[in-house]
């Protein structure tokens, strides 16, 4: 039996999971906007020679000026604005000295604190001009299972039938579906109920009421679902090194549907930008 708080409760992670009113679809816009933005000012950035650390510093930059904090600063230890994953990296890749090359194929996750909501999102990039067909196909199906998704998001709806659509398009595509990592609840709490799979059965799990958020961000690989942490304790790889891409955003459940608080302000939604 799944349980459910209003936005009053205590900001503390039970399990339970957050119906949120207007002020809460008021301030998740905002923080929304300010993450995606962040993701937009990379966009000129993000081409071969540049490093990871330098895009990391455009997310700081662009949070720190629109008000807010990146959320991932300081969480459980890490020391960055942002998770930058390349090619077989599936997610939290960790931001350093490595350059980016043409034919690359690019994450980056980038969670914003703006007045106490958080705003949480990740887009994959093409570097430079020789990205190979494989890999533009797998970012293309990738976004496409993020939106399928979410198109199943709305009132009455089970959890499950967000997985089942994600799970059918990546398998049908021949690509198969992580599932060592999830979606989560969010808001005023980074992570917070519900857990988000991937895959799933119709009609199952958790039923979407008005007044939830959280994030769908389906990770999908060209070969197997298999990942394996690096002994950085963060960097998750695909154990065959096929390639790895995800796509995030951070919704909201409407009376008739829901709300996508992370769309890109440019209009940046997928690659080529």
């Amino acid at each position: 039996m799944t349980d459910y708080v209003t936005d009053d409760a205590p900001l503390t992670r039970t399990g339970a999971i957050r119906l949120h009113g207007p002020d809460g679809f008021e301030g998740m816009r905002r923080a929304g906007r300010l993450a995606a933005e962040a993701l937009d000012a990379v966009v000129p950035h993000a081409v071969p020679g540049v490093t990871t650390a330098e895009l990391d510093r455009i997310v700081y930059e662009t949070m720190v000026a629109g008000g807010g904090v990146p959320a991932t600063l300081g969480y459980r230890g890490y020391t960055h604005s942002s998770c930058i994953s390349i090619n077989h990296v599936v997610c939290h890749g960790i931001p350093g000295d490595r350059a980016l090359k043409d034919g690359d194929i690019v994450n980056i996750d980038a969670t914003v604190i703006l007045d106490g909501w958080h705003g949480d999102n990740s887009r994959m990039y093409l570097i430079g001009d020789n990205v190979p067909i494989k890999a533009k196909r797998l970012v293309e199906v990738t976004y496409e299972c993020l939106m399928i998704g979410i198109e199943q998001a709305k009132p009455g709806a089970r959890l499950g039938d967000v997985s089942h659509a994600i799970q059918t398009h990546a398998e049908r595509q021949r690509y198969s579906v992580v599932r060592d990592f999830c979606g989560h609840g969010v808001g005023q709490l980074f992570h917070d109920a519900p857990e988000v799979v991937h895959v799933g059965r119709p009609g199952t799990g958790p039923e979407l009421r008005r007044g939830m958020f959280f994030t769908i961000e389906p990770m999908i690989n060209i070969g197997k679902p298999d990942v394996k942490l690096l002994d950085d304790g963060w960097t998750a790889v695909t154990r065959d090194r096929s390639l790895s891409a995800q796509f995030e955003h951070s919704i909201g459940i409407t009376e008739d549907g829901c709300e996508i608080f992370t769309l890109s302000p440019k209009g940046f939604h997928k690659p080529p930008y």
